[in-house]
C-alpha cells in the first residue's frame, strides 16, 4: 500500500525539477492570496 504522506527524501536524493518547484510555489501563493482576499471580503460584508 502506498504512503498517504511521502517521507522526506534522503541526502543524495536528486532535488524536483526547477520548474516544478516554481510551480509549486506560484499556485500556493495565488491560492494563499486569493483565500485571503475571499475572508477580507466576507468579513467586509459581515461588517455593513
Amino acid at each position: 500500500m502506498r504512503d498517504i504522506i511521502e517521507r522526506p527524501p534522503e541526502p543524495g536524493d536528486a532535488l524536483p525539477p526547477l520548474w516544478s518547484r516554481v510551480a509549486w510555489f506560484a499556485g500556493l501563493s495565488i491560492v494563499g492570496a486569493l483565500s485571503c482576499a475571499a475572508i477580507a471580503y466576507a468579513m467586509k460584508m459581515l461588517l455593513r
